[in-house]
């Protein structure tokens, strides 16, 4: 499985990647990183929505759910451009108040 950290993340131009966020709507409104909202239960019906030119970031709150989905679209779907941000939003407030 395909992870990135999010020191490494942010080193990236986000206009490069396809950030999606795996969360809940209602999680998503809470606070989000430049992203679009595909929540977990339905990102296998929104295959379509995954840019295939990108490299993909998913990410949920603590980066379980997102590895998962990462799994899945790289075993099943042969997805090997989508990466789970590692430690997900709460490493990006993390990052975001300690620097």
């Amino acid at each position: 499985m395909n992870g990135i950290s999010i020191e490494d993340f942010l080193k990236i131009d986000i206009s490069k990647l396809q950030v999606i966020d795996i969360r809940e709507y209602y999680e998503y409104t809470n606070g989000h990183i430049d992203s679009i909202n595909i929540p977990m239960g339905e990102i296998l019906n929104s295959l379509p929505k995954i840019d295939s030119k990108k490299q993909v970031i998913l990410y949920c709150q603590t980066g379980r759910r997102a590895a998962s989905a990462v799994y899945i679209l790289q075993k099943n779907h042969n997805l090997n451009h989508v990466f789970n941000l590692i430690g997900g939003y709460e490493a990006y407030i993390n990052f975001k108040l300690n620097n």
